[in-house]
């Protein structure tokens, strides 16, 4: 088919301004043709505008870099996908020492191990910054035992990083240059602030919903021990889908240099787990590193990242053979993205993506006052209260996560009810872009209440 690019250059400007995203770049993967193309600027302070070769941060998209590296090292035999972390990582352990011993590399990928997710420490710049931030997890938490449920552990994806530093004796940023980006040519994508300066590179804004936001006062709050799950990876719109082309080619580089093996790319996409939270990040499932979609029938992979005042959204349709990047500094970005998105797929792709998440026009009537406590784990604290058959939640980064929100507080709405899980909507703030947040009532299997927001499931303590 014909890729309308000025449609498309048409339907991004319209939009990004539409949505206060001051920048955005897109790339576009169909009939073996990346398409590119950028709107609005870099930096609203200094008016650089933004180009098709900037960089940005992909956050937590980077994990599925570290999954791939993970998965080379597998077929390399150098590692086994069931092997315990600890007969790996000899001395490895966290606040449970039985946990410790169970966790297994392949928990670590599908975000089973449960691991508390946002451990955030910083343990300086030097090389040994992640081997410091592996050791200091012996006072990590468990949200559940390893393999009994699903919740997103951004801590996980720091020890897997650590494996590969064991494994291969570099750092997880030279083992990324030397084992990926540089035999997938990603000539513009780089993990170090030094590395991006090379480039012109966003800087993150944020302010209210739906109006001008500002640039941040730091570019990246991230520690370098972060970068194996989304703290470091920069890259322009493009690079990014030469990598997803690596999967969507089995395995192979554009010049047929083999990568990965047909069976490795088909095992990172299967499903490993359902998720409770089928919401967030409209997922159906997760993989070995990937998020997994199912649009009406139609499956796909992808990711999202989020890092200090900027949005990365992945999707690729293996059917089609089509990839998407989008990349944006601030502003109502979920919303663009899932505006943008739900035509540019629906054209190129022939994908029905579901509607946007967001209360029922008629609010459904639950009982609220048995979700009222306190459920907290790493670096996150929720309180709700329930009055007059109102939910109310406050969300509190704590710890090391202090630094990157103040306190994020939301009337509930309820959507829908079924098979013990129970969907409320909170309005969209601050880290959780968009019109709605689902905020997910489950129960975990030893039948601890826990609610998933943002896909990390919080146990309730009181």
């Amino acid at each position: 088919m014909t890729f309308d690019l000025a449609h498309w250059q048409t339907r991004l400007d319209q939009l990004r301004a539409d949505h206060q995203v001051p920048g955005a770049t897109l790339a576009v993967l169909v009939d073996g043709r990346i398409h590119e193309l950028a709107s609005g600027v870099l930096h609203r302070g200094t008016g650089v505008t933004a180009t098709t070769d900037s960089l940005f941060q992909l956050g937590s998209v980077a994990k599925v870099y570290t999954a791939t590296l993970v998965m080379r090292l597998v077929e390399a035999g150098k590692l086994d996908l069931d092997a315990r972390v600890i007969d790996v990582l000899p001395g490895f352990t966290v606040a449970d020492p039985a946990a410790a011993g169970m966790v297994t590399v392949r928990q670590l990928l599908n975000h089973t191990s449960g691991l508390s997710g946002d451990f955030s420490l910083d343990t300086g710049r030097g090389d040994d910054a992640l081997a410091r931030y592996v050791a200091a997890c012996a006072d990590l938490g468990q949200d559940f035992p390893p393999g009994a449920a699903f919740a997103y552990s951004s801590s996980g994806y720091n020890v897997l990083g650590r494996i590969i530093e064991v494994l291969t004796g570099l750092t997880w940023d030279e083992a990324l240059r030397t084992l990926l980006l540089e035999p997938l040519g990603l000539t513009h994508s780089v993990t170090l602030p030094e590395q991006a300066l090379r480039f012109r590179t966003a800087i993150g804004h944020e302010g209210p919903q739906g109006e001008a936001p500002t640039p941040v006062p730091v570019w990246n709050l991230m520690t370098r021990n972060a970068g194996p799950y989304g703290g470091a990876l920069c890259s322009s719109a493009a690079d990014l889908v030469r990598f997803a082309q690596l999967h969507l080619n089995d395995g192979r580089t554009a010049d047929g240099t083999r990568l990965l093996s047909t069976g490795t790319v088909t095992a990172m996409q299967n499903r490993e787990v359902e998720v409770p939270d089928k919401w967030t990040v409209s997922s159906d499932a997760w993989g070995l590193g990937w998020t997994l979609y199912d649009w009406d029938g139609t499956p796909g992979y992808g990711h999202d990242g989020a890092g200090t005042g900027q949005f990365a959204y992945l999707r690729v349709i293996p059917g089609t053979r089509v990839a998407v990047a989008l990349l944006t500094n601030g502003g109502d970005a979920r919303i663009l993205y899932a505006n943008l998105f739900r035509e540019l797929l629906a054209e190129i792709a022939a994908v029905r993506m579901p509607a946007p998440f967001g209360p029922p026009a008629r609010p459904l009537v639950v009982d609220v006052a048995r979700f009222a406590g306190t459920y907290r784990r790493e670096g996150v604290e929720i309180t709700v209260t329930a009055r007059d058959g109102v939910a109310r939640l406050v969300y509190r980064f704590v710890g090391g996560m202090a630094v990157y929100s103040d306190a994020l507080e939301m009337e509930l709405t309820a959507v829908s009810e079924s098979a013990g899980v129970t969907v409320f909507a909170g309005p969209g703030t601050g880290t959780f872009s968009g019109d709605w947040m689902p905020v997910v009532f489950s129960r975990l299997p030893d039948g601890t209440g826990c609610v998933y927001v943002g896909a990390r499931a919080t146990p309730k303590i009181a």
